[in-house]
C-alpha cells in the first residue's frame, strides 16, 4: 500500500483537494444553507482563473488573487439579481449565467483558449522563497494551502455566527419567517451568492497560479466535484454542528480526490473520471438512506426473531399445561 499510494500522491491530492474544498464551500452555502441550486460554478471558478492568471502574467500575483475574488463577486450578483429581481428560477439563472460566462473568460484571456504562466512570480513561489531548504521548497505549496482554507473556514463559521451570517441561514430555512421579521429575503440571498461566488473565483485564482496556466474548459464539471465533495463530507460529519460541517466539506474534498488519486494508480482513463465522479456523487447521496434501510431490516430481522422466540415459549407453555392436565 506504501507503493501505492507514494508520499507525492498524498501531497498532490491534499493541495487539489484543499483547493477544491473552497468550491465545495461555495456550494454549501448556496446549496446547504441558502437552499439554492447555483449551476454558475463552473463558469465562476473559470472566470477566477482567468483572472487571476492574465494579472499574474502582468506580474502582480498578490493583485490576481483580490481580482479573482472580486469577479467571482460579479458573476455571484449577477446570478442572484436574475433570481430575486427578475424572478428568474434559481438552475436557470445559474445555466443563463454560466454560459454568459463562456464568452467573458474568453475575452478576459484576449480570446484565447488558454494562458501560460511563465518565468513569473505566484503567491507559491513567493512562499516558497521564505526558506532554502529542500523540506521547504517540496511542502511548502501544501502549507499555503492549508493555511488558506483553515483561515477561509474558520472566517466563514465566525461569519455564520454573527446576526448578518445567522440572517442568511433563517432565509434559507424559511424566507417567510425571515420576511415577517422585516429582514429582506432578497438582499440575503444576494449577500450569499456573492459570499459564495467568491470563494469559487478564490479557488480558481489558486488553481491558476498552481498550475501556471489556464485553460477555457478548466471549470467543466467543476459544480458535481463540489456536490460530491459536499455530500461526502455532510455524510460523515453530519448537519447539525456548524463548525464540523465546515470541517466536513475540507474533509469530503480530500477524500474525493484521494479517491480520484486511487483511480489514477488503477489506470482507470480518464474519459472515465466523469463517470467515476457522479458514481461519487450517487453512492454519498444514497449513503444516509441505505443505511437507514440496514438499520431496519435488522430491527425487523430482530422483532421477527423475538416474536418467534414468544410463540415458541408460548407454544411450549400450552403443551405443558396440557401434560398437567
Amino acid at each position: 500500500m506504501a507503493g501505492f499510494l507514494t508520499a507525492g500522491i498524498v501531497q498532490t491530492a491534499l493541495e487539489i483537494g484543499l483547493i477544491y474544498s473552497l468550491v465545495a464551500l461555495s456550494l454549501f452555502i448556496s446549496f446547504s444553507i441558502l437552499d439554492i441550486c447555483d449551476l454558475s460554478t463552473d463558469g465562476c471558478y473559470t472566470l477566477g482563473c482567468a483572472a487571476a492568471a492574465v494579472i499574474t502574467v502582468a506580474g502582480h500575483p498578490i493583485l490576481a488573487i483580490f481580482a479573482a475574488v472580486g469577479a467571482g463577486i460579479c458573476s455571484g450578483f449577477v446570478t442572484a439579481i436574475l433570481q430575486t429581481r427578475f424572478g428568474v428560477p434559481s438552475i436557470l439563472a445559474g445555466i443563463i449565467v454560466n454560459t454568459g460566462l463562456y464568452t467573458v473568460n474568453l475575452a478576459v484571456m484576449g480570446f484565447s483558449s488558454n494562458v501560460a504562466i511563465f518565468n513569473k512570480d505566484t503567491i507559491f513561489t513567493m512562499f516558497a522563497g521564505l526558506s532554502g531548504s529542500e523540506f521547504w521548497q517540496e511542502w511548502s505549496p501544501l502549507f499555503l494551502i492549508l493555511i488558506i482554507s483553515c483561515a477561509i473556514a474558520l472566517i466563514l463559521w465566525w461569519f455564520m455566527g454573527t446576526t448578518l451570517g445567522l440572517a442568511i441561514r433563517a432565509t434559507g430555512d424559511s424566507p417567510a419567517m425571515v420576511r415577517s421579521s422585516s429582514i429582506n429575503p432578497a438582499g440575503m440571498i444576494i449577500v450569499g451568492l456573492c459570499l459564495g461566488n467568491a470563494l469559487t473565483g478564490l479557488a480558481g485564482a489558486l488553481t491558476a497560479q498552481y498550475n501556471k496556466s489556464c485553460d477555457i474548459n478548466l471549470g467543466t464539471g467543476m459544480v458535481t466535484i463540489a456536490l460530491a465533495s459536499l455530500i461526502i463530507g455532510e455524510t460523515l460529519f453530519g448537519k447539525r454542528v456548524m463548525l464540523r460541517r465546515i470541517i466536513g466539506v475540507l474533509a469530503g474534498a480530500c477524500l474525493y480526490r484521494f479517491i480520484i488519486s486511487l483511480a489514477l494508480r488503477l489506470n482507470v482513463p480518464t474519459e472515465a473520471f466523469k463517470l467515476v465522479s457522479a458514481l461519487i456523487v450517487a453512492v454519498a447521496i444514497a449513503a444516509p438512506r441505505a443505511k437507514e434501510l440496514i438499520v431496519y431490516s435488522q430491527k425487523k430481522r430482530a422483532a421477527m426473531k423475538l416474536r418467534r422466540s414468544q410463540a415458541g415459549r408460548e407454544a411450549a407453555g400450552h403443551a405443558e399445561d396440557h401434560r398437567d392436565i
